[in-house]
């Protein structure tokens, strides 16, 4: 099945309305492809800050919560966009492989990546 990467974004932009965000006020959206299926998250904040969850390891543990364990890409959408962090990465590298389709949006931009080019030296089970 091909990414259908308009759709992942709308999903992902429409997700972000949702985010709880009343601390730094950026709100952030994600939608993943996995299993056929595409599941949405969005940001989390938390007063006690370490314990915000970013939207793309919210939607990756919606899929993961349903069953799936094969996502095959994921969609970031904010303003202005933004890239995930070293955390969200190695989530993503635990239930992706490493040519996983990584899409950056905001209403200005839209990049498309494979998760190997944003964490080419990856953590996984074969290092344990």
């Amino acid at each position: 099945m091909p990414v259908d990467i308009s759709e992942l974004i709308n999903i992902a932009k429409s997700a972000r309305e949702k985010a709880y965000a009343p601390y730094s006020n950026f709100k952030v959206g994600a939608a993943v492809l996995g299993c056929g299926k595409t599941y949405g998250g969005c940001n989390v904040e938390n007063a006690s800050y370490g314990l915000t969850m970013c939207a793309e390891r919210v939607a990756i543990f919606k899929a993961i919560s349903d069953g799936c364990r094969d996502i095959r890409a994921v969609a970031i959408y904010a303003e202005p966009a933004a890239y995930p962090c070293g955390a969200c990465l190695q989530v993503m590298s635990e239930f992706c492989n490493e040519d996983c389709t990584v899409i950056v949006a905001s209403s200005k931009i839209i990049e498309k990546y494979i998760l190997k080019e944003l964490l080419p030296f990856r953590f996984s089970k074969d290092a344990l």
